[in-house]
């Protein structure tokens, strides 16, 4: 949002205090992509005062951002135009094809409930080789001609500081939980940023129960960051453990794939029915096959065109049959479940 008067932009108004927080209601609209008009008519149905010259001032902003993000359309109206996007025929079910961050780019601020995902980072596989030099999982293509922005992720500041303020404008204010997976090599570099845009409130462990390649102990554990957007939406219950047993999928159909059960267990513990659900790296599109079977809405992206045809080709034969094609048994084992 422009610096008009003392405004500033929703995002930023924990960190100015100490400044009378004023908001153009043009300004509200163009940043969330809302109709200005339909927004103007919410104002004075609901008596909320305006200062001399239209704005509103920062106790009144909740107010507003409440309806704005219950503004479902946003989505679907800044993707219309989009040549690159596939619609599902259940109309809840959106992919398209591009990097992460143009992808976050095109969604209006504060129009998703959770983020779920699996960046592709690339810390491990440029520095970690195994065996007899073998890098882990295939990786030969590397995406954009540019080098700045890989099939891979590149495991820059400067990158991920991008992604992580572009998940925090996306995610709504009232009930944003985001979901950030890191292997122990990620974790270290770039896990203490998630704290500069994100509430951080839990670690969590993922159990793969099988043990995996290493060069000293073996590893059989991923990690899972669980933050949220300035809110304090709990999640379902208080029950849930912060270790997860879910067996790791062996002769994956997709490189990396993870287990469906992986990322439903975020989603449950996150999402009520119709949330919306995204995920800037779906790759195989495990977190879309999760969002179904949670009755959400789901928004992702993949910049690989074997992941897209990965992806529209499970989805599609999810809704027709029931059947997940890409991992036809769950990976839970006689792990007892906390969802539905």
């Amino acid at each position: 949002m422009t610096d008009l008067h003392t405004e500033i932009s929703p995002q930023e108004a924990c960190t100015h205090a100490s400044v009378e927080k004023i908001y153009g209601i043009a300004s509200l609209a163009r940043e969330f992509s809302v109709n200005e008009k339909e927004l103007f008519q919410y104002i004075a149905e609901h008596h909320i005062p305006l200062k001399s010259n239209g704005d509103i001032t920062g106790k009144h902003l909740q107010t507003v951002l409440a309806f704005i993000e219950d503004q479902d359309h946003r989505i679907d109206d800044s993707l219309c135009d989009d040549s690159d996007a596939i619609e599902f025929s259940d109309g809840r079910i959106k992919i398209l094809q591009d990097d992460a961050l143009g992808f976050l780019r095109k969604l209006p601020a504060g129009s998703v409930d959770v983020i779920v995902t699996d960046p592709a980072y690339s810390g491990m596989n440029n520095k970690l080789k195994l065996g007899h030099g073998r890098i882990v999982g295939q990786y030969a293509n590397k995406g954009a001609a540019d080098g700045k922005w890989f099939s891979e992720f590149q495991d820059t500041e400067e990158n991920y500081a991008a992604f992580l303020s572009e998940c925090r404008r996306v995610l709504k204010r009232s009930s944003g939980h985001l979901y950030i997976m890191f292997d122990s090599f990620s974790l270290l570099s770039l896990g203490s940023m998630v704290r500069k845009y994100f509430d951080v409130k839990n670690l969590i462990t993922w159990d793969k129960v099988n043990i995996g390649m290493g060069h000293y102990f073996r590893r059989r554990h991923e990690y899972i960051v669980f933050a949220t957007n300035g809110n304090n939406r709990k999640i379902r219950n208080r029950s849930f453990p912060d270790v997860w047993r879910f067996k790791r999928i062996h002769r994956a159909s997709y490189p990396t794939q993870k287990p469906v059960e992986l990322f439903q267990a975020m989603i449950y513990a996150s999402a009520e029915k119709d949330f919306v659900v995204c995920d800037p790296f779906m790759g195989s599109a495990s977190s879309a096959i999760a969002a179904i079977r949670n009755d959400c809405r789901f928004i992702g992206c993949d910049i690989s065109s074997k992941a897209m045809d990965v992806a529209s080709t499970r989805i599609a034969t999810y809704l027709d049959s029931g059947k997940d094609i890409f991992q036809p048994k769950s990976m839970a084992g006689e792990e007892k479940v906390f969802w539905k």
